[in-house]
């Protein structure tokens, strides 16, 4: 027969615990360090030249389109979306913040304004509108840093809206440049009126809130006259105001002969 002795909690021994300080002659890696920015994100002139943006066949009449519609000063960016056949069909406009000069925070602002003003295209195999960009600032019209990191962010900004990349064009005080392709032009330019709504002289009314009669129909009515006859513009009744014609008839007796009313011309 075979007797068992227990242990007794003196003989019984606790593991110590594992020293979390490393030991002096042992040297613990350090992980790398994040780099404190990221480079910009920008694309550099020839790789924008080898980009193969699509050339617009009205340049002139896309960037007076976008200038007359939102009259931009110096600072402002101004995007529109093209339908195939180069019809503006949306465009949004904003300042830009000064000390921004990364692709990656153009990128996030366009394409916020994007979606502002026009749903997505992500649906199409291929996408049919085109995006387009004007930058209005001071100075020279040639490519700087500032405008690599636009073109990077307008890039990205059609690719997830499902629209193509359009040009991109800069309006200084001497005109407007498409960067890239060496078209420009003089007029509109930073600071230059706009002619949009403004008629003619000979298309202006007579008097606010008419309309005069269109040049066709001022001769069919004096086709219609007899010889001899005057226009209605020409009667003595259309020398005065409308108030006055009216206070002349109220101040006639009521047994005066109606012919002898004075007569006003139809409208």
């Amino acid at each position: 027969m075979t007797f068992g002795f227990a242990p007794s909690a003196a003989s019984r021994k606790t593991p110590p615990p594992p020293s979390t300080t490393p030991s002096p002659l042992v040297p613990v890696p350090s992980l790398p360090a994040e780099p404190a920015s990221s480079p910009p994100r920008a694309i550099g002139p020839q790789e924008w030249t080898a980009a193969n943006v699509p050339l617009l066949g009205n340049p002139r009449e896309v960037v007076t389109g976008l200038y007359e519609r939102h009259s931009p000063a110096a600072g402002t960016v101004v995007v529109g979306v093209l339908d195939p056949d180069e019809r503006l069909r949306a465009s949004a406009s904003f300042t830009r913040r000064p000390g921004d000069s990364d692709g990656w925070v153009f990128r996030n602002t366009l394409l916020a304004q994007l979606r502002r003003v026009i749903p997505h295209d992500l649906r199409r195999r291929v996408p049919v509108r085109t995006a387009v960009l004007l930058h209005c600032r001071e100075g020279e019209s040639r490519w700087t840093a500032e405008d690599g990191a636009w073109m990077w962010g307008l890039r990205d900004a059609c690719t997830l809206h499902g629209l193509r990349c359009g040009a991109y064009v800069t309006l200084t005080g001497a005109g407007w440049q498409i960067l890239g392709e060496g078209r420009g032009g003089r007029h509109p330019r930073l600071g230059s009126r706009t002619t949009l709504f403004v008629p003619a002289a000979d298309e202006v009314p007579t008097r606010p809130g008419q309309l005069g009669p269109l040049p066709e129909q001022r001769v069919e009515s004096a086709e219609r006259l007899a010889p001899g006859d005057e226009m209605p513009e020409q009667r003595a009744g259309r020398g005065g105001s409308l108030t006055e014609r009216a206070a002349g008839l109220l101040s006639r007796p009521i047994d005066t002969p109606r012919e002898q009313w004075p007569r006003t011309a139809a409208r």
